[in-house]
């Protein structure tokens, strides 16, 4: 894992791990275009490698696009999903589809979510988000207010936030 960093360049993450964007489109959508919410123009998409070692973990956040996580090597990662309604959804990515492991998984706008490694040292991913991804656009969970926001999924939020 010391290689990939090293190799990609990458940075510590706020929400845990690494990354480095590898892709920010030039063409831009303005905010009037935009669905309401947003800070700002966005970029029509962004892209970054995103590096996950055990036992560290993506804390729960948000972001108002949807996001495209896709695996590149390492161990199988498990994507935490809380929806809206409150629904929590537990997406494997990884390369063992008979395991029910996914290379590709999509985080709808607007859900919380976290990830972890599951049973090994790490895992590099690739997460790809339209609209562009821009940080006036992510919120990070505050463990109180989700709790209160979802409190049959107490236990998994205790657990994923900083």
């Amino acid at each position: 894992m010391n290689r990939w960093i090293k190799y990609l360049n990458l940075q510590p993450h706020p929400e845990g791990g690494w990354y480095k964007e590898s892709y920010r489109s030039e063409e831009i959508i303005k905010k009037e275009n935009l669905p309401q919410g947003f800070h700002g123009d966005c970029n029509i998409s962004t892209s970054i490698y995103y590096l996950l070692e055990s036992p560290d973990f993506s804390a729960f956040h948000r972001i108002k696009s949807d996001e495209i996580w896709h695996f590149y090597a390492g161990d199988v990662l498990t994507i935490y999903v809380i929806d809206a309604e409150g629904n929590l959804s537990e997406l494997l990515l990884g390369n063992n589809s008979w395991k029910d492991e996914f290379p590709q998984h999509v985080v709808p706008k607007g859900s919380w979510f976290a990830a972890k490694v599951n049973n090994g040292s790490f895992a590099l991913v690739g997460c790809t988000v339209a609209p562009g991804f821009d940080f006036n656009d992510f919120e990070a969970g505050k463990k109180e207010d989700l709790q209160a926001q979802f409190p049959t999924h107490k236990k998994i939020i205790a657990k994923f936030c900083r």
